[in-house]
């Protein structure tokens, strides 16, 4: 499960639409924010992610890409 962690999104997902993204690692029991803060435990980044990313960066927060996130996604179901 993945309660306790703050997820954000960033760029264009090519598997899912981001909606979806969101929807699936909330029934896993995780939040989703609009933007990177300190409370942010995971940025996962699509195309052209854009300022989210470097914010993410600039805080040390793990930066996962598409197939890092479907692993993840993978090991909880």
């Amino acid at each position: 499960m993945l309660a306790g962690t703050r997820f954000v999104f960033t760029g264009a997902l090519e598997s899912m639409p981001r909606s979806e993204a969101e929807r699936r690692v909330k029934t896993l029991g995780a939040s989703v924010a609009p933007s990177v803060s300190g409370k942010t435990t995971h940025v996962v980044c699509g195309a052209n992610p854009g300022s989210k990313a470097e914010r993410a960066a600039e805080l040390g927060i793990p930066l996962l890409d598409e197939e890092a996130f479907l692993a993840l996604l993978g090991s909880h179901d």
